[in-house]
């Protein structure tokens, strides 16, 4: 892969951290406000709908898969979508979204360790260090930024699990795609996964009687906005940036531009609502940074071997 075509990739995987780094924000306002199965499936309903009018728009025409990949496609609407989002919105009623961004900013541990056992992806001393690095600078950041946010109350415990849930969730779906994004390509395994998960919560919600005319009247316009930018960004446009970052560099180098989201929470913590951004947070942005870089630095070459 040229060297252009890297730093491209890099930059789309930064910006979808980015917009990764303010879910969290937007889950936990949900949180209090909205019941989180149906938070959940009008997140979803809302980024399918994105999809579709951006496939339409583009003139693409949906893939129809064949039955093995509509398989596989199921299973990482199941883990992607469906389960994923349970112990999000879950989680997040239970703990705050400093302590949630910490356990998840463990999900680059997670994807490169599995990467190494599951599919033998070689996992260097440099890869190793980054990980370290990332999970350490994360760390550092969220602590920093809301230390009490780290405290929970006696059931916490649940949340803890709940989003220990998204990390095993994320890393299938992450992996999962390895022959799908190679051959359906990044736009039409997002479309489908989020399809599929989409089926499934929202056949969910309307099992359990959340979905109901007096809970979607109180929902109001701060609601809505969290919902769109969740459904929007933070899923339809997201994904598919993150699934063409796998198809182009590896799960497990896509995977630790995660460690970026406490950082950019904060960035934008500090520039749009003035709070407070310290010292020990810019070199925990300095230490994610670097282990970033170690994970995608390339491999020397063999020695006699052309480049």
């Amino acid at each position: 892969m040229k060297p252009s075509t890297d730093c491209l990739t890099y930059l789309k995987l930064a910006a979808v951290s980015m917009i990764w780094g303010g879910t969290f924000v937007a889950g936990r306002y949900l949180s209090g406000a909205v019941d989180p199965l149906l938070a959940a499936s009008l997140r979803f309903v809302l980024a399918s709908v994105a999809l579709l009018l951006f496939m339409a728009f583009a003139r693409i025409p949906l893939a129809r898969p064949n039955l093995p990949q509509l398989g596989r496609l199921a299973l990482l609407g199941f883990f992607g979508i469906f389960f994923y989002n349970l112990c999000f919105f879950y989680g997040l009623q239970y703990i705050g979204a400093s302590r949630a961004s910490l356990i998840v900013a463990l999900n680059p541990a997670v994807i490169g360790l599995s990467s190494c056992l599951l599919f033998k992806e070689r996992l260097g001393p440099g890869k190793a260090l980054g990980i370290a690095l990332c999970l350490a600078g994360a760390a550092v950041v969220i602590v920093k930024r809301d230390p009490l946010g780290l405290q929970g109350a006696t059931d916490a415990w649940r949340g803890d699990l709940l989003i220990a849930g998204c990390v095993a969730g994320w890393g299938i779906y992450s992996l999962g795609a390895r022959t799908l994004n190679q051959s359906l390509g990044p736009l039409q395994t997002v479309t489908w996964s989020v399809l599929l998960g989409t089926l499934m919560l929202t056949a969910t919600t309307l099992l359990s009687g959340r979905l109901t005319l007096v809970a979607l009247n109180a929902i109001h316009l701060p609601q809505l906005y969290s919902l769109l930018y969740l459904g929007v960004l933070g899923s339809a446009l997201a994904y598919i940036g993150y699934y063409d970052g796998i198809r182009r560099i590896g799960a497990t180098r896509s995977g630790v531009f995660i460690a970026l989201n406490p950082l950019t929470a904060v960035i934008c913590g500090a520039v749009l609502l003035d709070e407070p951004f310290t010292v020990p947070m810019l070199l925990g942005g300095a230490v994610i940074l670097a282990g970033i870089y170690l994970c995608n630095k390339p491999l020397a070459p063999v020695r006699g071997m052309g480049i």
